[in-house]
């Protein structure tokens, strides 16, 4: 019998409510009906040994073992069995704006040129004051981005001086602006040194504010990671953030941690984990009891797991959760909160996330319904206005109306540039309609602008 199956009869042979176990075990009455069922698998040790407890279930009944063995312990580490870290799958989405035979180093060269371009360009309390106008190779900027976050996540680099906590909290404010409205230029300097500054101030201090800062900075650049579709890249930078923010103990933090790791394991095909990592942070205690933005962050969550419902191919249970976001930000009145996680939770970002979610569960006219309830002028950010732009674009080409899909297109360009020229899902797009049928003068310069072969 499978555990949720067990828990189910022995809480009506009890007598006990949904609601009643749930306050047994710290968990909401959806979320063990969500465990019943098995939409949220029991996978976590912890959550098995919550629901034997209070079932008074002998933990074998759930698949518990005994605890393991203290390992033992030279030098004051502890010395025991290590497994392998998975291997991810390479990155789903193809390199378009790179010719075969093309000389590596000279390209290395040109993202050099850009990244000092860049660096002369950004605004930063570290950098001093200026303004953002210089010119950059926008076709590049995912691999300088890309280049630079790996350098300073790999500790390579010479560090700023450390500025005051305070200091920091302003550029980690620019550098989600920065993100916000897509200028990804100034974002390739400035999110890098804030990885390493703020590796050198932790390592100087063990101050709670310090982890936590040093932590947004890594989901920051997880976010533009997943972005760029760089998995590996992302697995490392999502890892340190979860570790960084219990280290600092943010309930918020620790959740969107947990978020974005969630999102790289839907990316990854681990549909079954990324539920479980969701679904079980949705409803930790610790989120459950953070207020008005907890419940937001509980949005996100459940919202992230109906996603991955999606790509499971999962129709009914994708919209039985997105039913459920809706109802949570409902509830909240309606305001946008947590714009610097993935654009905010309100009733129009859920609505927005219906447009992506019924694409990929194979519902693309349920799609354009969702979009056409949307005014892209209230979304919260430009970055949001581009995404919802893109996703409306894959509408369009599933739908086959290709004319529409490739207009689209150039309003995501008009909206936010350097997002298009950049992001690596876009130009895949642009390269598929151009082997798919006939092509147009606007789609040529696109195609052109973004970096992709024609």
């Amino acid at each position: 019998m499978k555990p949720g199956e067990l828990v189910r009869q022995t809480r009506q042979a009890k007598g006990l409510t949904l609601a009643q176990l749930g306050e047994k075990t710290g968990y909401s009455g959806a979320q063990v009906s969500r465990y019943e069922r098995g939409v949220s698998p029991m996978n976590d040790v912890d959550v098995r040994r919550r629901f034997a407890d209070a079932l008074d279930l002998p933990h074998q009944a759930l698949g518990l073992a005994p605890p393991p063995p203290r390992p033992e312990v030279r030098h004051g580490q502890p010395i025991g069995a290590t497994a392998a870290f998975p291997r991810m799958p390479a990155p789903r989405v193809g390199s378009h704006g790179r010719e075969d035979g093309e000389d590596p180093l000279r390209r290395r060269k040109l993202i050099a040129g850009l990244a000092a371009t860049a660096a002369t360009a950004a605004t930063s309390p570290l950098l001093g004051p200026g303004t953002a106008t210089a010119q950059t190779d926008e076709t590049l900027l995912g691999d300088l981005l890309v280049t630079s976050l790996r350098d300073a996540m790999l500790g390579l680099g010479q560090a700023p001086a450390v500025p005051p906590t305070a200091t920091l909290a302003t550029d980690l404010t620019r550098a989600l602006a920065d993100f916000d409205a897509c200028r990804y230029a100034s974002l390739a300097v400035r999110l890098p040194r804030l990885i390493r500054v703020g590796h050198a101030r932790t390592a100087n201090t063990n101050e709670a504010q310090d982890y936590v800062l040093l932590a947004k900075s890594y989901l920051l650049a997880t976010r533009m990671l997943v972005k760029m579709d760089e998995q590996q890249l992302g697995w490392m930078a999502a890892d340190r953030a979860r570790q960084l923010s219990e280290a600092g103990g943010e309930a918020l933090t620790v959740a969107e941690s947990a978020r974005q790791l969630a999102v790289l394991a839907r990316k990854a095909g681990w549909h079954q984990e990324a539920l479980s990592i969701a679904l079980t942070a949705a409803d930790h205690p610790d989120l459950r009891s953070a207020g008005r933005a907890g419940a937001a962050l509980r949005g996100l969550l459940v919202q992230s797991a109906s996603y991955t419902l999606a790509r499971r191919g999962d129709r009914d249970g994708m919209r039985e959760l997105t039913d459920e976001a809706a109802a949570i930000a409902k509830e909240l009145g309606g305001a946008t909160l947590l714009r610097d996680h993935g654009g905010g939770f309100s009733p129009l970002t859920v609505q927005l996330h219906k447009i992506s979610a019924e694409n990929h569960a194979g519902d693309p006219l349920a799609a354009l319904a969702a979009a056409r309830t949307i005014s892209l002028k209230a979304l919260p950010s430009v970055e949001r206005r581009s995404r919802a732009l893109g996703d409306i674009a894959v509408t369009y080409d599933r739908l086959g109306r290709r004319s529409d899909c490739v207009r689209t297109l150039l309003a995501a360009e008009r909206c936010a540039p350097e997002e298009t020229h950049a992001r690596p899902a876009t130009k895949s797009l642009i390269s598929s309609l151009l082997v798919s049928g006939p092509t147009s003068t606007e789609l040529r310069g696109l195609a052109e602008r973004s970096g992709v072969l024609i």
